[in-house]
């Protein structure tokens, strides 16, 4: 069993939750911090509950992160598809920004040598022109208020690490995907999953995704690397697909024939204009390739294909309906 403490907040998260599972499976040492106490015990990893990490008193955070060799920062406020906060920037800020960097701070103070930090491929955009995905050393472009407060954290992560052991290492993630997947990709298992017609057979895009797992894997080698990995590493399944290709294989995955009707795409943005999902259609139609072969050359190749993430997704999904 290996002794050094790895912290990972956001533990009860869909990525918290597997990494968690993952640690305890192979005998390490971790601790799970949490908003609020776990309703459930999970097997071989103690939770902390501290609340509000923007806000928690910083004795509090010390003690959390005491003897640690290295926190997983996970815990933050994804994109919010469906906003209901008065102000979002500012609820952006406090639990991405403000969080990170006070997290990081008392790490940096309490020895933690390596810091890593989930954030967003969209640092860098929204969309990728066809044959040109974004590289980890693409400008910073961010486009909307998640977005930005990612990049804020990214450079209070660095100003914390300066002067210090800590390495800061950044994750840019597109589309995580896998067993406990939520969202808009949980929506689109469900809709493939009693054939109803889905409008997609004309988009003509492409996107990259991440598989969980490979995730998982990435955190744990970027932990054991003899060397750190300081810096920003764009993290990818390896295959870009087209929305329609995407259904097909899910499709495939579940068992199912897939539905995919034909429709104008200018018709498919111009109703999602009218019901105010415009930024939600966006992401069916449009491209984000991620160029994510530094990460592979650093740490080697992903364990999982994007088909081989969709069949566990597919079999976790089927069992969730007893089906």
């Amino acid at each position: 069993m290996s002794e050094r403490l790895i912290v990972v907040t956001g533990a009860a998260g869909f990525v918290g939750r597997a990494l968690c599972a993952h640690l305890a499976a192979t005998g390490r040492t971790h601790r799970g911090i949490v908003r609020v106490p776990a309703a459930r015990a999970s097997r071989g990893t103690e939770f902390v509950a501290l609340g509000d990490l923007a806000a928690v008193p910083d004795e509090q955070l010390a003690a959390a992160v005491g003897g640690a060799f290295a926190v997983v920062h996970l815990a933050g406020r994804a994109h919010v598809l469906r906003e209901r906060a008065l102000d979002p920037a500012a609820a952006y800020h406090a639990a991405n920004v403000v969080a990170t960097e006070r997290l990081a701070a008392v790490a940096a103070r309490a020895g933690v040598q390596r810091f890593i930090f989930a954030s967003t491929v969209k640092v860098h955009g929204e969309t990728t022109t066809p044959g040109r995905p974004f590289r980890a050393d693409d400008p910073l472009s961010p486009r909307d208020a998640y977005a930005r407060s990612k990049v804020a954290a990214e450079r209070g992560l660095a100003a914390a690490c300066e002067g210090t052991s800590m390495v800061p290492i950044v994750l840019r993630l597109p589309l995580v995907y896998g067993p406990g997947v939520r969202g808009n990709f949980l929506a689109l298992l469900d809709a493939v999953a009693r054939r109803a017609p889905l409008p997609f057979r004309s988009i003509d895009n492409r996107r990259d995704l991440l598989y969980v797992g490979n995730l998982v894997h990435a955190i744990t080698a970027l932990l054991d690397a003899r060397e750190p990995a300081s810096g920003a590493w764009l993290a990818a399944d390896g295959e870009a697909v087209s929305t329609p290709d995407l259904v097909r294989r899910i499709a495939a995955a579940l068992g199912v024939a897939p539905r995919l009707v034909p429709f104008p795409v200018p018709l498919l943005e111009f109703a999602a204009r009218l019901s105010g999902r415009h930024a939600q259609q966006s992401r069916i139609v449009s491209s984000l390739e991620v160029d994510a072969s530094l990460l592979r050359r650093r740490i080697g190749p992903l364990p999982c294909t994007l088909d081989q993430g969709l069949v566990a997704t597919a079999q976790w999904w089927r069992a969730r309906h007893a089906i």
